[in-house]
């Protein structure tokens, strides 16, 4: 591979520190990609006219022997959720402002911190409010692998930069699957962390639930980004004190002897197609191959729908109404329906539904008292049209979306999304692994166990 854009950032690192290869020839093979490609995947809201100047920077340091740290001069996109300074974060949608924000966000500055190279914000669906990777603002993103097919979302192009190869490390965030969901379905690996562990600020519509973190075409990538983005920061009130952290060591231990659990009902019967089950079968294969004990597990959680559909709905009947009522025609016709749907639930219910997330949140805790990691699909089927109708997103959230996902969130715990190679169709599959919470570095090495049995991320052609 002797493409730069096509390099994870390990390679790319280890090319700079031999003086093989400068961060500035990195950035002009990945821009010149995203010349060619983005056009037919729409992956970009803006890009960053200083990067070039930034890279310059890094390889000023890299020929002085002076990295200022682990990402630098590595290619990286912030998704448009996020703070980047000097730009402004429409959140995909035309009733957002388009005056640049005056400060960096924690992730933001953690990147830069880590000397990585931002080239721009990709998109995302509005608010971040669901999987089909559209906005009203953006237009449709599409997925490399298939441009008739979403690359899902919240994260829609994250997951599209990501497999085509538009450099190695994007910036996502996920409330109930919005980086696991575009990672399976464009073939890469996404990391939701425990929540807390990467901090955020301002915080969005779904604060108790949401997390950032990686999408990378590695899980060795993934754990660098997430050593850069897992740093504390006292803007967020609730991110965790940790002491900085290399999430690569003890990727490479393994998982011998460890007892790992494929759950087949996430609190409800979640639909999986042939192509989930299938993948599921092979990354237990694998595992055991790893030296890994796998059999079924049965934990006792409340339908989970009840919990996150309120959760969800809560949040974007709040987004709207702080949209002012002259531009709410402007707003995801789907928005509105979810909103009006479950606008008005009572502080009681509320309530309900937060003892409910914590009895699931329990049940799993002592669940891992005894398996090491869940093994599960992250999706329900590969990668939909991007012009499947929406009549009933209420419906589609745990048919279609995010049925094995959201689960994660509302328990907290660290989950992560691993490919699996293409289905006969040349769509990516996947599959999702979850550890206890704050035991990120669990699902790390199951994922890297997986992967460890045969490369399956695929750039798409």
């Amino acid at each position: 591979m002797s493409d730069p854009a096509l390099m994870t950032a390990e390679q790319l690192l280890s090319l700079y520190a031999s003086g093989r290869l400068s961060p500035v020839e990195a950035l002009q093979a990945v821009t010149a990609r995203i010349a060619a490609r983005n056009p037919a995947l729409n992956a970009f809201v803006v890009m960053n006219p200083a990067a070039l100047a930034a890279a310059r920077e890094s390889e000023a340091r890299w020929l002085a022997g002076r990295p200022i740290g682990g990402l630098d001069g590595v290619p990286c996109t912030v998704k448009d959720l996020v703070d980047l300074a000097g730009f402004p974060t429409r959140r995909g949608s035309r009733t957002t402002s388009a005056a640049p924000v005056a400060h960096d966000a924690p992730t933001v500055l953690g990147l830069k911190a880590a000397g990585a190279v931002i080239i721009g914000k990709t998109t995302t669906t509005e608010f971040g409010w669901k999987s089909p990777g559209d906005c009203p603002l953006n237009g449709i993103t599409r997925n490399p692998h298939n441009p008739a097919h979403t690359p899902g979302g919240s994260s829609s192009g994250a997951g599209a930069a990501a497999a085509a190869g538009f450099g190695p490390l994007h910036l996502g965030t996920d409330a109930g699957g919005s980086v696991r969901i575009p990672a399976a379905w464009c073939g890469v690996v996404g990391l939701k962390p425990s929540f807390g562990r990467v901090p955020q600020w301002p915080l969005g519509a779904f604060a108790n639930v949401a997390v950032a973190g990686p999408l990378a075409r590695s899980v060795h990538d993934a754990a660098l980004m997430f050593s850069a983005l897992a740093r504390f920061d006292l803007r967020d009130p609730f991110c965790l004190p940790d002491h900085p952290r290399d999430w690569t060591n003890g990727l490479e231990d393994g998982v011998r002897g460890w007892r790992i659990g494929v759950l087949r009902a996430p609190g409800f019967a979640a639909p999986i197609d042939e192509t989930g089950s299938r993948a599921v079968e092979e990354a237990a294969a694998r595992l055991q191959r790893e030296g890994a004990e796998v059999e079924d597990v049965a934990p006792e959680l409340p339908d989970i729908r009840a919990i996150f559909s309120r959760v969800w709905g809560v949040a974007l009947a709040r987004a709207v109404s702080a949209v002012p009522e002259a531009s709410r025609e402007m707003l995801d016709p789907g928005l509105h329906l979810v909103a009006a749907a479950l606008a008005g639930t009572s502080a009681e219910a509320m309530m309900e539904a937060e003892a409910m997330r914590i009895a699931a949140a329990h049940s799993m805790a002592h669940l891992h008292k005894t398996y090491d990691l869940l093994l599960c699909p992250t999706v329900p089927q590969p990668a939909p049209l991007v012009d499947a109708p929406l009549d009933d997103p209420l419906n589609a959230l745990w048919t279609a979306w995010a049925p094995w996902t959201f689960l994660f969130n509302l328990t907290r715990q660290p989950a992560i999304s691993v490919p699996l190679g293409l289905d006969a169709q040349g769509l990516p599959r996947s599959v999702q692994l979850a550890a206890a919470l704050y035991r990120d570095d669990l699902v790390l090495r199951g994922a890297r166990a997986i992967e460890r049995q045969g490369q399956v991320t695929q750039l798409a052609p």
